[in-house]
């Protein structure tokens, strides 16, 4: 990145956390990072981790794309979402209006509370009072926000949606070499952390009610394209680089997605002989003797 996209970046992140309403101390402990830290990052004399920007997104609900390059939809390495819904920024003017900042924030904190509580139970043995609870705040404050708990779940989706976009972006930007890059976008998708093992129950989750109610399917078929269509940007331009044998992008895309989703499954359904090692090394025999040129 060069010294004045990295100024741009800086500014961007400024910007964020002036419309978030927070000061500098109270963003970094949202963040989970070293005032000190941050404050570097914003002078300079520190570059952002891709986990910081990521979290930075979270926290603000803008979009890693947007603070590396000043728009949600800019082209990049990973395919953004269709659906405007699930992506949402804040609006420049929001830090003017202390009252609506907070609004925002509360509205952030409720996604994260139902996300990770629906992640970790079940949609169905979670209560509104428990995400109430959580984020310390009433049921009517969430029913404002969220009239229905199906309301909640399609919002935990593309919570989900808009976490793996603005991991993608962070971590594959500056990765150059397609290669290295699809290997590096798998091993975003296995779920081997706490967080990811949470993003995984949640699209468990989504599967089950798209394929009982028809109308989550719509939601469900533009965040499932936005995925193929990261797969598959990659491995087009692999191909057209030499980097990728002559491959039929749209057939290993549907193949590569297949294997994922088939033994993310596994994986956490506790499959005996199935872990993340094994998927890792799995999918990098497949990617090594189906797409990568000899």
């Amino acid at each position: 990145m060069s010294d004045n996209a990295a100024d741009d970046v800086r500014g961007r992140v400024r910007e964020a956390i002036r419309r978030s309403g927070l000061s500098q101390r109270q963003f970094a402990a949202g963040l989970g990072i070293d005032p000190g830290k941050l404050s570097k990052s914003l002078t300079g004399t520190r570059r952002f981790t891709a986990r910081e920007l990521a979290g930075i997104a979270d926290e603000t609900g803008v979009t890693v794309n947007w603070l590396l390059n000043g728009h949600d939809d800019a082209e990049t390495v990973s395919a953004a979402p269709r659906d405007s819904s699930a992506v949402r920024p804040p609006p420049a003017s929001l830090a003017d209006h202390p009252k609506a900042a907070r609004e925002h924030n509360r509205k952030l904190q409720i996604v994260e509370a139902a996300w990770t509580l629906i992640a970790e139970r079940g949609y169905h043995a979670v209560r509104v009072a428990q995400v109430a609870q959580a984020c310390g705040t009433s049921t009517a404050t969430v029913h404002y926000h969220f009239p229905t708990l199906n309301d909640l779940l399609v919002e935990a989706l593309r919570h989900s949606v808009k976490q793996a976009f603005d991991r993608q972006v962070a971590e594959l930007h500056t990765i150059g070499d397609p290669y290295e890059r699809l290997l590096r976008l798998i091993e975003l998708q296995l779920p081997g952390s706490d967080r990811l093992r949470l993003e995984w129950s949640i699209w468990l989750q989504v599967w089950t009610a798209a394929a009982l109610d028809p109308g989550m399917r719509g939601l469900h078929a533009d965040s499932y394209r936005r995925w193929h269509e990261t797969i598959s940007r990659t491995l087009r331009e692999g191909k057209e680089s030499g980097v990728f044998g002559d491959v039929d992008v749209e057939e290993m895309t549907g193949h590569l997605t297949a294997l994922i989703d088939g033994m993310g499954i596994q994986v956490m359904t506790g499959v005996p002989g199935r872990s993340v090692d094994h998927m890792r090394d799995t999918l990098r025999a497949v990617v090594d003797r189906e797409v990568r040129r000899d």
